[in-house]
């Protein structure tokens, strides 16, 4: 089981982030609180046992930038808060016994219906799971053209059955195999979502052109030197005839999904 952690009483537990840089420290401030709302922001809302992992990498690069450009926000609750007794418990042994723990359906319960209430327009409630449906590019599309979404990330054992049918959760897998909890997986969708999204990306192309986009694997890419230990750009490339580039492009998407994506290359014989 899990240590108890004990928090603070006058650390604000609930936080959105937004375009200014947040430093946590037992003093509210302004964009360290759910009622602070970016009404026009795409919103990622986490539920985690782990909020001052958020935003991690989200925070850097362009989708940082694109945090403190008021593109997107993030909302995250810190479900010890709602954890019951002295040490706010969140968890408890699986019915009919087995190894591990299990969180708690009243805590989760709680800490979901607390979250939803400031969600805005159409925002799905997630749940990590390796039993999910496997997450894909045409599903981070799907998301980024909602108005955010509700992650919840599991621990231990994994959450209370009753939870995910009274919520209608939909479970979502980031691969075939089990990590310890799902921040990781939360942050790794929310990046895939949030570069879809319109001003984060300098060149629009960009989710175009690239692997999955259009069931295909992306071609190979170069760029100076020319030459490399002894390996040359190859030459079409460097011809300046675009059409010649589309096809070779083309040509080298496709091997190289048949080669390595033998699943995604049938589907392609379908179309």
């Amino acid at each position: 089981m899990m240590d108890d952690i004990k928090t603070p009483p006058n650390k604000q537990l609930n936080r959105s982030i937004g375009r200014k840089s947040v430093q946590v420290n037992a003093q509210p401030q302004e964009l360290i609180t759910n009622n602070v709302t970016l009404a026009h922001a795409w919103t990622a809302q986490v539920i985690t046992l782990f909020p001052d992992a958020f935003p991690g990498l989200l925070g850097e690069s362009l989708t940082g930038k694109a945090l403190k450009d008021e593109i997107w926000q993030i909302q995250t609750t810190d479900l010890r808060r709602f954890g019951e007794g002295k040490h706010r418990n969140v968890d408890d042994t699986p019915a009919g016994g087995g190894a591990g723990m299990v969180l708690r359906a009243d805590v989760l319960g709680n800490a979901i219906a607390d979250t939803r209430r400031n969600a805005v327009g159409k925002m799905p409630l997630i749940y990590l799971s390796p039993r999910g449906v496997l997450f894909t590019q045409a599903m981070a599309q799907q998301f980024a053209m909602q108005n955010g979404v509700t992650v919840l990330c599991g621990r231990f054992e994994g959450v209370d059955e009753r939870v995910l049918e009274h919520f209608e959760i939909m479970e979502v897998s980031m691969g075939d195999y089990v990590l310890t909890g799902g921040e990781l997986p939360a942050m790794t969708l929310i990046d895939a979502c949030v570069r879809l999204l319109p001003g984060v990306l300098g060149n629009a192309n960009s989710t175009v052109e690239e692997s999955h986009s259009n069931g295909l694997l992306e071609h190979p890419q170069y760029t100076r030197p020319t030459e490399w230990e002894e390996r040359i750009i190859p030459t079409v490339l460097t011809s300046g005839d675009h059409g010649k580039v589309a096809k070779w492009r083309r040509k080298m998407s496709e091997q190289i999904t048949q080669e390595r994506r033998p699943d995604l290359w049938s589907k392609q014989k379908v179309l």
